[in-house]
């Protein structure tokens, strides 16, 4: 076993994994799992810059997971940051942040990178399972970009596209500076509109319609899952690989798009984090559904986090 640590550093959360990965097998065994909301990407669409009160939050995650890497003893530690770092006019002030903090440079991956992340993270442990017909469309609806790869046993074809649960909800849902409560119709209908122009724009590279399973990764997904199975809280073991079928997405993405902000948070298995973003990033996940004609969505739990942890594994090996 190889013990190493990751960081994914995103638009709306960062998160860490130390684990105990076993190349041979294929195991990485989780000793710590944990998750911030940070909102890193706060304003980035308007401004392309990284507010300071966003930087100051990341910062202060990445030092309560400095501790939890030193704790453990992991032999080797990965940073990757995506989309809300990629486009940010004053991303070296949070290289050097992070520098300073955790004594690696974070690596600010391209939508390429992030997209073959996602794709290891969530299918190595599918291997020889008959019952999820290869090929395999992974997405991982981040907050900021949203990334589809379609492979079988490697990556066949990746995009990475600029709509996720922040972008769309701070350029559609946002008015005088205040999340729409509920949103318009105009609102919506516009930001159905961004969604499926960058739809357009992903299947000009990945086939999205050769897919036979599709894999749904991050918290907009993992969060509707929660929904689906009426969970008292979240829970991750129960989450992980459930399937929810097109027709209840469908449902849930029609509540959370009528919903108040009051009836949002009221839901048991809803991060506080995710209350205002969750109704945008739904609205993605059904719009890939529809267009692929999905009958379902495998959920996973495993992303683009445990491909950051294999990495960092296979460079020590």
């Amino acid at each position: 076993m190889t013990r190493v640590a990751a960081i994914d550093c995103g638009t709306n959360s960062i998160r860490l994994l130390v684990a105990d990965a076993d190349l041979a097998t294929g195991e990485l065994v989780d000793l710590d799992r944990r998750m911030t909301i940070v909102r890193l990407g706060q304003g980035v669409d308007r401004t392309g810059r990284l507010a300071p009160e966003a930087l100051e939050r990341t910062f202060a995650a990445c030092r309560e997971y400095a501790a939890v890497v030193k704790e453990h003893g992991a032999e080797r530690l990965r940073f990757a940051a995506t989309s809300a770092t990629r486009d940010a006019e004053n991303r070296d002030e949070f290289v050097r942040g992070v520098l300073d903090i955790l004594g690696v440079e974070p690596e600010v991956v391209t939508g390429d990178q992030e997209a073959e992340f996602s794709f290891t993270g969530a299918t190595k442990e599918l291997t020889g399972r008959d019952d999820l017909a290869k090929p395999y469309l992974v997405v991982d609806i981040g907050g900021g970009s949203t990334e589809f790869v379609v492979g079988d046993d490697h990556v066949r074809a990746a995009r990475s596209v600029d709509v996720g649960c922040v972008r769309m909800t701070e350029r559609h849902l946002v008015h005088d500076g205040v999340v729409s409560d509920p949103p318009s119709e105009e609102q919506i209908a516009a930001m159905r509109a961004d969604i499926e122009a960058a739809l357009d724009l992903a299947e000009q590279t990945v086939p999205l319609r050769e897919a036979h399973t599709l894999v749904g990764l991050a918290g907009s997904v993992t969060t509707i899952s929660a929904i689906a199975l009426d969970l008292p809280e979240y829970d991750s073991t129960a989450i992980h690989h459930s399937r929810v079928p097109h027709e209840r997405v469908r449902e849930i993405t029609e509540w959370l798009l009528h919903s108040t902000h009051a009836e949002r948070a009221a839901i048991p298995s809803m991060h506080p984090g995710r209350v205002d973003v969750i109704a945008a990033g739904a609205l993605v996940l059904l719009s890939i559904m529809e267009r692929i004609g999905a009958e379902e969505v495998v959920v996973s739990e495993h992303d683009i986090l445990d491909g950051i942890a294999w990495k960092a594994a296979e460079e020590l090996a």
